[in-house]
């Protein structure tokens, strides 16, 4: 059998052979594209049936990140709740199978909506209100999970989250930064001066948006992925990210730069402004304070980008990016930040 880049496939199948008895040889594995941290491949068995393979990107990577066990254990234990994951097959931490861990995941059919012509082709502006309601209503039922009745008490700790996480991002961004970027100091810095009391601890997805979702052809949502950055701490860290990937119709100026490209920009799908009603009436949390988290999540993806444009870089994603737009969506996300601060009074 031909070797796929990141796969030992005769170790690979003989280890599906063990764990998942019902596969068919031989496997194919192929990439999919789009994600930029851990590899993901789809793995079709000879009887046509899928299933999902993650490992981490080629090479030295950061400690602590790329945890394949961590993210086994958080989809595994949100199967039996409310919120869509999909069903886990097992995990492999024997690094003599595939040079490094990895999981497998049963295969979920749906959309990934990331782009506005997709989205436009495949539902009308009914179904894309029925959307927003489902990925609201999907995040609610994600802070309303109780991570200790769920075995995820340990994830991680739960009180402190935003100064736990400026301090995380900076020295990540320390590690990868690949130039000065002054910009990112300074709303740092202001970030640091006007955090807002905490109110509760929840599970906090850490990248919650339409493009790390499964959609159906109903419009549910059927499944939520890339638990990767997935913690306990401040829920509203959650909502202001989303908020920045929700682009509304016209959407235009400063806080728009930089933002990864939401398809929510054509008609049919709910406004900010009704998301956050629609999320303070399911959960009784004010969002009052959601330009602050906001500004934190400006930030807080540059400085994630930065380390994805850094590996690219060194050639350990599996294939090759225009690091030249990287480098422009860094900068506009810093900007961005800057900006939403600015509108706060807060520089």
């Amino acid at each position: 059998m031909d070797e796929v880049k990141g796969i030992h496939v005769d170790r690979v199948s003989a280890w599906y052979q063990q764990h998942a008895p019902d596969t068919t040889l031989p496997l194919r594995f192929s990439l999919i594209v789009g994600g930029h941290s851990n590899l993901t491949y789809c793995v079709t068995d000879a009887a046509g049936q899928r299933t999902v393979l993650r490992r981490p990107p080629l090479g030295a990577v950061l400690a602590t990140a790329h945890d394949m066990g961590r993210e086994y254990k958080i989809i595994s234990s949100l199967g039996p709740t409310q919120v869509p994951v999909p069903p886990t097959v097992g995990l492999c931490n024997d690094e003599s199978v595939n040079d490094a861990p990895f999981y497998v995941m049963n295969f979920v059919e749906g959309l990934v909506l990331d782009e506005a012509d997709i989205t436009r082709e495949h539902f009308d502006e009914t179904a894309r209100g029925r959307i927003g309601e489902e990925v609201i209503a999907v995040l609610a039922d994600l802070h309303a999970v109780d991570p200790d009745a769920v075995g995820l008490g340990k994830l991680g700790r739960k009180e402190s989250y935003l100064p736990r996480q400026l301090r995380r991002w900076r020295e990540q961004w320390e590690k990868s930064k690949t130039r000065e970027l002054p910009a990112m100091e300074q709303v740092h810095d202001a970030l640091e001066a006007g955090i807002p009391p905490q109110e509760g601890a929840s599970i906090v997805h850490g990248d919650y948006r339409l493009g790390n979702m499964l959609t159906a052809a109903d419009g549910h949502i059927a499944a939520v992925l890339d638990w990767e950055l997935c913690t306990l701490g401040d829920p509203l860290a959650d909502l202001g990210y989303l908020m920045n990937n929700w682009a509304e119709p016209g959407d235009e100026g400063p806080t728009a730069r930089g933002a990864a490209i939401s398809p929510t920009s054509i008609p049919g799908f709910p406004s900010r402004s009704e998301m956050l009603r629609r999320y303070e009436a399911r959960t009784g949390r004010s969002t009052e304070q959601i330009d602050y988290y906001r500004a934190f999540q400006y930030w807080r993806l540059a400085a994630i980008v930065e380390g994805v444009m850094a590996r690219y870089l060194k050639g350990v994603m599996g294939n090759a990016a225009n690091t030249d737009l990287f480098r422009t969506q860094i900068d506009g996300l810093a900007e961005s930040a800057v900006d939403m601060l600015r509108r706060l009074g807060a520089l």
